[in-house]
């Protein structure tokens, strides 16, 4: 145990890694402001240019000039964004808007050149279009009467006590003729960042969950209850709704003249009312797809314009923020069809990385159909409790026994050790990872989003780093056991060596073994409580708790009749098998960011076991398995040699 003390600069190096590999992973998020800005002025002119120009003339100059400068505003940061291969065509579409605007063009024309202008923006620099969650609206209405109801009026009519003092007047909410152009995004970033040259601050103080929730509850308030209750039976009876209306994404950004493209007018009403007053209506399953679907069409573009590099990452965006979230609840309900998408972006990636143009472009049609399963799959109807439950079972005991096994065993060698004052350290370990999980929940779901790239990174570098620590903990453990001199060791040298500073390498190495799997644990469980029942997700976790306590407990009974030389024996085995696991998932993870390449190959996946089919994780595995292997092979001749000598 004497090298444990050097495990402190191994966790501090992985702590670095894990830093600068996450900021290095969101390239885009320095360019998120200035992306939601402009899309807001595009937003801003398609919904207010009909109250400046109408039949070829200016009805309100003010207005007019407002939405000449925000035009050229558009146009001028559409310039200053990075290079990409549809921010020619975006340039174009701004341009187009402005000359439209100037020549005072039809309201219905600006607005279509705005919106298509939007659209291909997020297409290009995506960034988060919807909660997380579904919003609370009882949050909502308390927070629209604490900050909203002086200046906008209670019921939103723009007539609250502080209005006639204000230039210009405050929006009413209650118009419906503006409220048809608006979207609940753009009412978003209008709280989030405030409108430049009115009395309308930005309120980015309030929490991302609590903005989105009083975007929603204002979203409701030109509707009324009949309304509502229209809506309410269209869904139910009507299915073009329920598939306009898939997810939060599409709520988000949709606004009710865009619903009445494909419905009628009136049902689009109706729709929106209630989809808005009941966000929990819509299905949250395959909001990432249009993602996904842009984004390898983006790829595709790129790797056409010779930029092989922008191909790559648009690619890897496909994956980790388009398809990922939802891989979750894709696996309660087919997980083949997750395997087969999978395999098949990796693929893609794969012909990307090479230039194979042709190449890419079949498998990206294989892709287009294989969305095409999941929409089918996930578009059926939410999530049933059984199957919540199951999937919530699996997960918590696929992330927690590898995470158990490193504890226990750890927990194992002490009590056999009869150190039972180091025992702290490793509960403190895994008691400050279950707090750290908690924490990563509320970032999660209420603070910030954790961006793909930055969860595989996190995922790959901690099953790396521990899967280093493993192994020469395996080699060391079975060295002793095979020498055969466990007593005289454990007198002359553990005693000190748990005394100094490597007690707190045990502390380190149960809290990463713990918090990588907690970490992904969380972020499966945030995508299935999005599906609802609640309940059914609450039974899978305690029972999986159960589970793994009794796991826990056959384990522990199991060591403790275990002769000291035939403990470590296998537990040395059972260390380096999982280090075997886990070097395969860490090179898996870091290929999902993009650190590694992955060229794809016939062969197993079962990435229970870290095994994928890839070279590289292959080799990865088939290194450290022969690591062991020649460590246990050298242990067993020097002890036979002691014994001869």
């Amino acid at each position: 145990m004497k090298h444990l003390i050097s495990w402190h600069g191994l966790l501090a190096a992985f702590l670095l890694l894990v830093s600068l590999g996450t900021s290095a992973a969101t390239p885009t998020a320095s360019i998120e402001p200035q992306v939601r800005q402009l899309w807001q002025l595009l937003d801003y002119v398609a919904v207010d240019y009909s109250g400046a120009v109408r039949n070829g003339a200016v009805i309100s100059e003010a207005e007019y000039q407002e939405m000449r400068e925000f035009s050229q505003s558009a146009l001028a940061q559409t310039r200053t964004l990075p290079e990409h291969a549809l921010k020619a065509r975006l340039a174009a579409l701004v341009t187009q808007l402005v000359t439209a605007v100037t020549d005072k063009a039809p309201p219905e024309k600006v607005s279509a050149i705005a919106q298509e202008a939007g659209r291909l923006l997020l297409t290009a620099y995506p960034i988060a279009v919807a909660p997380r969650s579904v919003p609370d609206l009882q949050q909502g209405r308390s927070l629209y009467q604490a900050h909203c109801a002086s200046c906008h009026g209670a019921a939103g009519a723009g007539d609250g006590p502080l209005a006639k003092q204000l230039d210009p007047q405050p929006i009413a909410f209650t118009d419906a003729e503006r409220a048809r152009a608006r979207s609940l995004m753009a009412l978003y970033q209008v709280i989030t960042q405030g409108v430049e040259g009115t009395s309308m601050p930005p309120f980015a103080t309030l929490s991302e969950s609590d903005r989105w929730a009083l975007a929603f509850y204002i979203g409701t308030l030109s509707y009324d209850q009949a309304a509502r209750e229209r809506g309410a039976a269209a869904f139910t009876k009507d299915a073009r709704v329920r598939s306009a209306l898939t997810d939060l994404n599409a709520l988000a950004t949709m606004t009710e003249a865009d619903l009445a493209k494909t419905l009628p007018p009136e049902t689009a009403q109706d729709a929106m009312a209630y989809a808005r007053s009941h966000p929990n209506a819509v299905t949250t399953g395959p909001s990432g797809l249009k993602l996904a679907r842009g984004q390898l069409q983006s790829s595709l573009a790129a790797l056409r314009a010779g930029d092989r590099a922008a191909a790559t990452r648009l690619a890897l965006s496909a994956y980790l923020d388009g398809f990922e979230p939802i891989e979750a609840t894709l696996e309660t309900r087919n997980k083949q069809l997750l395997i087969d998408i999978e395999r098949t972006m990796q693929l893609y990636r794969s012909t990307v990385s090479e230039g194979r143009m042709e190449a890419a472009a079949n498998t990206a049609g294989e892709l287009d159909t294989l969305f095409a399963r999941v929409e089918a799959e996930l578009g059926q109807a939410r999530t049933d409790a059984t199957a919540s439950f199951v999937g919530a079972l699996t997960i918590l005991l696929r992330e927690g026994v590898e995470a158990l096994l490193i504890v226990v065993a750890m927990v194992a060698f002490l009590r056999k050790a009869e150190r039972p004052q180091a025992l702290r350290y490793v509960h403190g370990g895994w008691i400050a990872a279950l707090a750290a999980g908690g924490l990563t929940w509320l970032i999660a779901t209420k603070v910030v989003s954790i961006s793909g790239a930055s969860r595989e990174l996190t995922e790959g570098l901690s099953s790396l780093f521990a899967a280093a620590v493993l192994l020469s903990v395996g080699l060391w453990m079975h060295q002793k056991s095979s020498a055969g001199r466990w007593q005289a060791y454990l007198r002359e040298r553990l005693s000190a060596a748990l005394t100094k500073r490597s007690a707190w390498a045990l502390f380190g190495l149960a809290f990463i073994a713990v918090y990588r799997e907690v970490f992904e644990t969380v972020l499966f469980y945030s995508a299935l409580a999005s599906e609802g029942n609640g309940q059914a997700l609450i039974a899978g976790l305690a029972t999986g708790v159960v589970l793994l306590a009794l796991i826990a407990f056959v384990f522990l009974r199991t060591s403790a009749r275990m002769p000291i030389g035939k403990f470590f024996a296998w537990s040395s085995v059972l260390v380096a098998a999982l280090a075997v696991v886990l070097v395969g998932k860490g090179v898996a993870g870091l290929q999902e960011a993009g650190w590694f390449t992955a060229t794809p190959v016939a062969w197993l996946r079962v990435p229970t076991l870290g095994i994928y089919p890839t070279v590289q994780t292959n080799v990865a595995q088939l290194a450290v398995l022969l690591l062991a292997v020649a460590g246990f092979s050298l242990n067993a001749w020097q002890a036979k040699r002691l014994s001869s000598a």
